[in-house]
């Protein structure tokens, strides 16, 4: 990268990043500080539960013993810093101001380069490499920026964090909305990012469990009586990058449904039972090795 293009990738950066505002929904909060402390303490949240739907091993290698990963996807990384670029779209959004394309995707390029010049080395899978991650990306913004619909909806809260408790659930569920909206009839708009390598379903958006476990978090943390619609605004990463809009909404069997699940899940994880799940996600998971080597053990406890 050339001196000059360094020095403007820093200037965007920092114009975006060093705006202040007071908006307790937009920086670090009290309840995101207590959301730290939580996430020390037992807890649920959306990932946690579907990595032990995977593979109760997933769970057990991952949130139990707390193995570092073996390695370091580039899909992760991806996704996180998509998330993070997205999050900053919608902060300046909240202030009434839209940043422009080439700012974004300067702020892409800035964090994405960060990211694959310091820490563990990522690893890519076959074909790609940091540039052509870098060119999806900035590909994957102008897709979602061409067709991102100019609504009037009312920003409430970015990276909004979220505690709720279930019956019979000794401990509590927690969390973080990407992005909280109002629409012009006064429904309640619950987004979440993603990235993804193909299409949803519609019966995939239907039955998304973390969606349902964010819709119980809106009604448990103030939008109980307000009409609530569930979102995914999905960056495709397909051969011509691509977003696509998902709309939902849950119904109370939906939730009963999931809260059934979510406490036969911390039963099992109480009672250690951690069951491994061999599938297509093997291939891309952080703990494969360690897999290897839990198998190789002789049983001590049959």
């Amino acid at each position: 990268m050339s001196m000059g293009r360094v020095s403007a990738v820093g200037e965007v950066c920092s114009a975006l990043l060093n705006k202040k505002t007071q908006d307790p929904a937009v920086f670090e909060t009290e309840e995101s500080m207590e959301l730290k402390e939580l996430r020390q303490k037992p807890h649920l949240s959306a990932s946690s539960i579907n990595d032990y739907l995977d593979c109760g091993l997933l769970y057990k290698l991952g949130r139990i013993l707390k193995l570092q990963p073996e390695i370091r996807p580039d899909a992760l990384e991806f996704g996180s810093i998509m998330h993070r670029v997205l999050a900053e779209f919608y902060k300046h959004k909240l202030e009434g101001e839209i940043v422009p394309l080439l700012d974004l995707q300067i702020l892409f390029e800035a964090w994405w380069r960060k990211a694959t010049e310091s820490g563990p080395e990522l690893t890519y899978k076959d074909g790609k490499d940091a540039e052509k991650l870098l060119q999806d990306g900035k590909n994957l913004l102008f897709a979602y920026y061409r067709k991102l619909p100019r609504d009037d909806f009312n920003v409430l809260a970015i990276e909004e964090p979220f505690r709720f408790t279930l019956p019979y659930l000794p401990i509590p569920i927690i969390g973080v909305l990407d992005l909280v909206e109002e629409d012009e009839s006064g429904a309640i708009i619950i987004t979440d990012w993603k990235t993804a390598s193909k299409s949803y379903s519609e019966e995939e958006v239907n039955k998304n469990l973390q969606l349902t476990v964010y819709h119980m978090a809106a009604r448990a943390n103030g939008y109980r009586d307000r009409e609530i619609l569930m979102r995914f605004h999905c960056l495709i990463k397909t051969k011509a990058p691509k977003f696509e809009e998902y709309y939902t909404t849950r119904s109370e069997m939906d939730e009963m449904r999931a809260m059934k699940k979510i406490r036969h899940v911390w039963r099992g994880i109480s009672k250690s039972v951690f069951i491994p799940n061999e599938s297509w996600k093997c291939k891309g998971c952080s703990y494969r090795n360690a897999c290897d080597e839990w198998f190789k053990e002789e049983d001590q406890s049959l």
